[in-house]
This record gives C-alpha cells, structure tokens and sequence, in this order.
C-alpha cells in the first residue's frame, strides 16, 4: 500500500468531482490517499512524507491557477523524486468541439512555466456549470461556448467528463507506484 498525496485546483467543482474519483479508485487498490485543495495551507504540505503525488487543476480562460504554478515551483524538487502525475481540465479536452491540441497546449505552457516533468499526464473534459456561474461569467460562458458549437441553454449544466478514463488514469499512476 502506498501513501499518495492528491492536490487539487478547482473553481467550480468538476475538477474536485475528478480528484475524488481518482482517490476512490486509487483506494479500491488499496493505496491511501490525502486528497488535498491546492490552495490549502502550502507551508505545512509535506510532499516528501508520501510515496506518489498527483495534481489536479482546471483551465479557466487558457490558463490555470497562479497560485498552483507557484506551489509547484517551491515543491518541484520533492515532486520529482517520487512518482507524480498531473491532470487538467478543461472544454477544449472534451465537449462540443474538442480542441485537444490547445488542451495539451496548455498543459505545455503549464509545465513549462513550473519547470516540472510528471511521469503522467493526462487531458481530461470538464463541465459548463451555469448555474454556478454569476451574470458576467454566465454571459461570456455563452458566447465561448456556443462559439465552440456547444449548448447555450442555461437552464442547465453539461457535463463532458469521460469517468472511465479518469478510473483509467488512477489506474496508471497505481501501476506505476508499484514499479517505483
């Protein structure tokens, strides 16, 4: 059994939604897990007391969260020495019209600006939460997504998220913690 840490970045809950999947299949192998808002109290995290570590972060408007980039920078060096894993989540990942190009772009730009090199990687397709969102978001939401041919009726919320893959992902990080 290993010990995991999982951090997660998420504004409107799909991301979250995705990481506790990955900790319940990870626990079904039985792994522990910590699964753990990035934003949490970064001085106290300890990356070095777990075995594997996987982030999570969601792209809003072509990037994702400054404050996840820094704590990966101050951590990059216990990150790679020991198995890690990172997952984004966005539309362009999947949903009316999948960009995966500019969905693995943003995972490019990512990784670059942090200077850290996962083992795993992975794009996964998020969610359009209307009713999350206030007037502004909800109105420039409608305008990117119907752009992007997706559905603009804000009666309701869409989800694109591809849960067999996000099992599959778990999957993979366990099978490579045992080879560690």
């Amino acid at each position: 059994m290993s010990r995991i840490l999982l951090l997660y970045a998420s504004v409107e809950g799909q991301t979250t939604m995705i990481a506790e999947r990955i900790a319940q299949t990870l626990r079904k192998d039985a792994h522990s897990v910590d699964l753990l808002p990035a934003d949490a109290d970064a001085a106290k995290l300890d990356v070095s007391a777990y075995d594997g570590v996987i982030v999570g972060a969601s792209i809003h408007y072509g990037h994702h969260p400054a404050y996840l980039r820094k704590l990966i920078r101050r951590q990059r060096s216990a990150l790679e020495a020991r198995p890690s894993a990172f997952f984004s989540v966005s539309l362009s990942a999947g949903g009316p019209r999948p960009k995966p190009a500019a969905a693995q772009r943003y995972i490019d730009k990512f990784l670059r600006k942090t200077g850290w090199q996962p083992q795993l990687v992975a794009s996964i397709a998020g969610a359009v939460r209307y009713s999350l969102y206030g007037p502004i978001k909800r109105r420039v939401m409608i305008v990117f997504v119907g752009l992007g041919g997706g559905e603009t009726d804000t009666s309701r919320d869409y989800e694109y998220t591809d849960w067999g893959a996000v099992e599959r992902f778990a999957g993979e990080f366990a099978q490579r913690l045992k080879q560690a």
